[in-house]
């Protein structure tokens, strides 16, 4: 938006190698209800496929070599360049945004997302067990 001769628009840069954290999707909502009622670090760019099953993080280069959280996969870009920029398309074929470039960080901190994706384990194990 430009008023007064001012730009007001939020620039968001473009992430040319972001790694892709994926988990079930009752598993990846809770994730992003803990990681966005929490203090400090929020919740980056999240992405969900077309049928629903599955969320997908987008978190810094470099995070697959090391992730080890169960039930989920972290994909490298090898390269590749997953390129995100502020605009309506998600960068996936198949997918759409739950929480878009622009509305969001950029990439969620892998070692705060491990812990929200530990914690919403947690939660619905607990969950599940009251039935």
């Amino acid at each position: 938006m430009v008023e007064a001769g001012m730009d007001t628009s939020v620039s968001v840069p473009p992430c040319e190698a972001c790694e892709v954290v994926t988990v079930p999707t009752r598993q990846g909502l809770e994730a992003v209800d803990i990681l966005r009622r929490g203090a400090g670090e929020g919740v980056g760019s999240v992405l969900h496929d077309d049928g629903c099953d599955t969320l997908g993080f987008l978190v810094p280069p470099g995070t697959a070599a090391a992730w080890d959280v169960p039930g989920s996969t972290c994909t490298e870009t090898d390269g590749r360049g997953l390129r995100v920029v502020p605009e309506p398309q998600p960068p996936v074929e198949g997918s759409d945004w739950l929480l878009p470039p622009g509305e969001a960080d950029l990439a969620t901190d892998p070692a705060v997302l491990r812990a929200a994706l530990g914690e919403a384990a947690r939660l619905i194990r607990a969950a599940d067990s009251c039935r």
